[in-house]
């Protein structure tokens, strides 16, 4: 369980190894209050350069609150990179590491800037993919929302909050005869499983390994 002095000790605002995690982590969750009551969302997200892009259907209501003005937004990835099995009950944690990045997002409209980040997002899943299928259609566009989040404003809040180790036993636990100890975990893809006869195109096959 996480000690509150040790909390603090896990924040970092670097913005290099936060930015890592935005490129590694493949989904976020947004946070966001309409009509008074919060409401978190998964989707995707692409980081381009110092603005994080994501991804929602112009009918959601993430996009609807985020179209007539700036919307106050909280994003989070999180990526779990070990269990942490301690002597005591009271001890177990996790290693992760998780950005969450506090800001005012903007509804795209540009259709050339639309266009480019889900050409990035589509790439995202495999290495040149928005080459390998069928552009978005204008309808397709106009049904498809994209917020954007610049992360170099300086109303914008970037924090990065990692654990890495083993267990925190307390001293007195150490000689207790209890197995203590990290079982890592990490996303991989499998083989890709085709809809059609054709070859699967190069980049494509599992590549999750090579965002680590």
């Amino acid at each position: 369980m996480l000690h509150p002095s040790r909390a603090v000790a896990r924040v970092t605002y670097d913005r290099d190894a936060a930015d890592a995690v935005l490129d590694e982590a493949l989904t976020c969750h947004v946070g966001f209050v309409v009509d008074g009551r919060p409401h978190v969302i998964p989707t995707l997200h692409v980081r381009v350069g110092e603005t994080l892009y994501v991804h929602g259907s112009t009918g959601a209501r993430l996009l609807a609150a985020g179209r007539s003005a700036a919307l106050p937004v909280c994003v989070t990835v999180s990526l779990l990179d070990g269990l942490v099995l301690a002597r005591s009950a009271f001890h177990h944690s996790l290693n992760y590491r998780s950005v969450i990045v506090h800001g005012d997002a903007r509804a795209v409209v540009d259709k050339d800037e639309k266009a480019r980040v889900l050409a990035a997002l589509v790439d995202r899943v495999g290495v040149g993919r928005s080459e390998q299928c069928r552009p978005p259609t204008p309808k397709e566009l106009a049904a498809t929302a994209v917020l954007a989040l610049g992360l170099g404003d300086p109303s914008t809040d970037v924090a990065l909050k990692s654990r890495t180790g083993p267990p925190n036993d307390d001293p007195p636990d150490l000689d207790s005869g209890y197995w203590a100890g990290v079982v890592p975990v990490r996303l991989t893809a499998g083989a890709a499983e085709p809809d059609c006869d054709l070859p699967v195109p190069t980049g494509l096959a599992p590549s999750l390994e090579a965002r680590r």
